[in-house]
């Protein structure tokens, strides 16, 4: 599970919102922290650099924001900006760990090619064709028309894809089909992806409607309700075959009554062949044969050099995995990376999420490379450390409780490289793994990505939507002062608490079984309300990590707005909510002020013709999330599908119109893009006698060069797989 920059409340820029809880969070248990966090407002930002020592929880308003001279901001389009982050202590490792982390490098983005094809079956070829344009096309270059090429073509690099990366809907060109039909022509032969023997005009004729047509592959995630979300999913994880037909196939493999059931379907594509239903594994071999072969190699050199026998361990199995895509050696793998917990440079490699699929069981490719922040590990480790006392004194019922809550590997990292589902749009914590029996009976790792966060308010820093979202001076100083704080706390207790807390009953099965596609939008809810629960308990003060309960109420503040309101910021006008974390946190707020209604906890207020949300009552709200955590683990524990489908379609699904337009024009004045994502640093070894002697990280300042030379270094499928 992910949580992403929109997904814990008061996260500053606008940003992606997991997973990993990218983006993405599963259906099972993990989260991405939302990709895939806070409101996209830039309220204020956040100071979470590694190496602050004592003055680590100390938050900086806006104005106090060390600056220094990197470039954090490289790019601006459509709704989109492109960041840059940095790698600090990556100079001062030892030769043998650059090597480690040079050859994780490499087998993450090795697999960039998969991540493409899995979002649809077309877009590899569509996103060669792009690059070969990009890069060869003989006319003029500076045309308005050109220019809007290039930012469809940035469009699909950044979201992996023609469908849009968060919404999940088809990016639709600006300039014509006359154009694209110019740009074809007066383009080299040699560098399109034209089939043998295929003209121009033909392959004009075949790729044109796939690209414009609207009406053809226009989702790519569609969790609307009662329709066939299968055959109505554009993404390319089924193929011939219905939502009935999946879920009868799955459903005679499956066992409720297995304490340690694999993920089935986790890793491969299901399609009917000659009237015949049948996975396509994803393994060496099998499907994507030609990148996983590259990863497979690139983690051979990576054991090869790795010393810690923990990690050797677990590399090895996750090799095996690969190898054989047998779904028992990818929990035997999960395993042995979860008992890893002394290895400074860590990776995360694999099919791990599962947002983009509706039914919630095919995971999609990411990677994100490592090493760990000692200093900015304390605040996140006290919170890890005191997991049995929240889950004891959690407003659960007790018969969901954890009796003995097992290891949490809670710590800060230093991101290296981020490839497949979590890049260019990154999480901002991760907690894995994803199966509920290996987090019971083994634990799990939560972490937050402290270089990437710090990135993300560097640029945060230059824009602001808190003055006009927010409904007095009073809460705007608050959010100043502690909005950094508390969205730190929310995204180290969503991912080290939240997923690792309550257990399901004795032959339930699990989420992914009972609440399908409402299971993902459950599970981040859940996590969420044990953050919103614990960011009001003078607990964290007891611990250190907090000053006072005014962090707890810049938390309720921010996420209530959020809620509410400005995450409509990221819908066009007249869309519903379908992506997991947006509807959960719909779900929440919303279900949270009708709760209070009768007390006037959250108090709908009008000025100037502008809408606000303002809280009256936080220790009644404080309370109501209680509430709502005790009855989100109830559903979960018990899988009561009825009821997870009655919160997600009444609270979390639609949106008023009105109020969506009124968000939209407040926030077209701001310029503010509500999604953000990062080019990746560049890892060159410096070889000596044809040996590895030191590695050399450079920070590339140009989203089209890196993805052009992306696209030429790590090209390694066929055009249709």
């Amino acid at each position: 599970m992910k949580i992403t920059k929109n997904s814990a409340s008061a996260l500053i820029i606008a940003g992606m919102l997991l997973a990993g809880c990218s983006k993405s969070a599963t259906p099972t248990t993990s989260s991405k922290a939302d990709s895939k966090a806070a409101a996209p407002e830039s309220e204020v930002a956040k100071i979470n650099a590694p190496n602050q020592g004592e003055n680590s929880n100390r938050n900086l308003t806006k104005s106090e924001i060390p600056v220094d001279n990197f470039e954090y901001i490289a790019d601006q389009f459509a709704d989109i900006r492109i960041l840059r982050y940095q790698v600090p202590g990556f100079e001062q490792l030892a030769p043998q760990e650059k090597e480690l982390l040079y050859y994780l490098y490499e087998a993450a983005l090795a697999g960039r090619d998969i991540i493409y094809d899995q979002n649809y079956k077309h877009n590899l070829r569509i996103r060669r064709t792009l690059d070969a344009l990009a890069e060869n096309y003989k006319g003029d270059r500076n045309s308005e028309d050109f220019k809007k090429f290039m930012t469809y073509t940035k469009r699909v690099w950044f979201s992996n894809g023609i469908h849009h990366h968060y919404s999940t809907l088809k990016i639709q060109p600006e300039f014509s089909q006359t154009y694209f039909a110019e740009l074809v022509k007066n383009s080299p032969d040699a560098k399109l992806p034209l089939n043998q023997g295929e003209t121009k005009d033909a392959f004009v004729k075949w790729i044109s409607p796939i690209m414009f047509d609207p009406k053809i592959a226009p989702k790519r995630v569609n969790q609307a309700a009662g329709q066939d979300l299968v055959a109505t999913s554009a993404n390319n994880f089924y193929e011939g075959v219905t939502q009935k037909e999946v879920e009868a196939f799955y459903a005679k493999k499956e066992n409720k009554n297995d304490p340690r059931p694999v993920s089935y379907g986790l890793n491969s594509k299901l399609v009917k062949e000659k009237g015949v239903i049948k996975e396509k594994v994803w393994k060496i071999g099998g499907m994507y044969d030609p990148a996983i072969s590259k990863i497979v190699g690139w983690l051979e050199k990576a054991q090869n050099v790795a010393t810690d026998p923990a990690q050797k361990e677990s590399l090895a199995k996750l090799i095996q995995y690969y190898k054989t895509g047998d779904l028992k050696t990818w929990d035997d793998y999960n395993i042995a990376w979860v008992n890893d917990v002394t290895s400074p440079i860590d990776v995360v490699n694999g099919f791990i999420e599962v947002y983009g699929d509706p039914l919630g069981m095919r995971a999609s490719y990411e990677s994100v490379v490592s090493f760990k922040d000692m200093e900015a590990t304390k605040r996140i480790k006290a919170i890890g450390d005191q997991a049995q006392w929240f889950e004891d004194n959690s407003p659960l019922m007790p018969e969901h409780k954890k009796k003995d809550v097992k290891g949490i590997t809670a710590k800060v990292i230093t991101v290296v490289v981020e490839a497949g589902d979590a890049a260019p749009s990154t999480p901002i914590g991760i907690n894995l793994p994803n199966a509920n029996w290996i987090r019971k009976e083994h634990g799990s790792k939560s972490v937050n990505l402290g270089n990437i966060v710090h990135a993300y308010n560097q640029a945060g820093a230059k824009g602001s939507a808190l003055s006009e979202f927010a409904w007095n001076p009073e809460e705007i100083e608050r959010s100043k002062k502690y909005s950094s704080l508390a969205g730190d706390l929310h995204t180290d207790m969503h991912e080290v608490i939240g997923h690792a807390s309550g257990q399901i009953n004795a032959g339930v099965g699990t989420p992914k079984q009972t609440l399908k596609s409402y299971a993902s939008s459950i599970e981040e809810g859940r996590a969420d309300l044990v953050a919103l629960y614990y960011v009001m308990d003078p607990k964290l003060i007891e611990i250190g990590v907090m000053p006072s309960l005014e962090v707890g109420k810049a938390e309720y503040d921010g996420y209530i707005r959020n809620g509410m309101m400005t995450q409509l910021s990221r819908l066009a006008l007249g869309e519903d909510v379908e992506e997991a974390h947006m509807r959960n946190r719909q779900m929440i707020a919303k279900w949270a002020y009708e709760m209070g209604k009768k007390d006037n906890v959250i108090e709908k207020k009008t000025r100037d013709g502008k809408t606000y949300f303002v809280i009256n009552d936080y220790n009644k709200l404080h309370n109501i999330f209680g509430q709502q955590l005790k009855e989100l683990q109830r559903i979960t524990s018990e899988g009561d599908y009825k009821k997870a489908e009655y919160l997600i379609e009444t609270y979390g699904v639609k949106v008023d119109p009105e109020l969506h337009k009124e968000v939209l024009a407040r926030y077209a004045k701001l310029n503010i893009p509500p999604y953000s994502g990062f080019i990746q640093p560049k890892l060159t070894p410096v070889m000596q006698g044809g040996k590895m002697v030191d590695v050399k990280i450079d920070y590339p300042k140009d989203f089209t060069q890196q993805m052009l030379e992306f696209g030429k270094n790590y090209n390694y499928l066929p055009n249709v797989n």
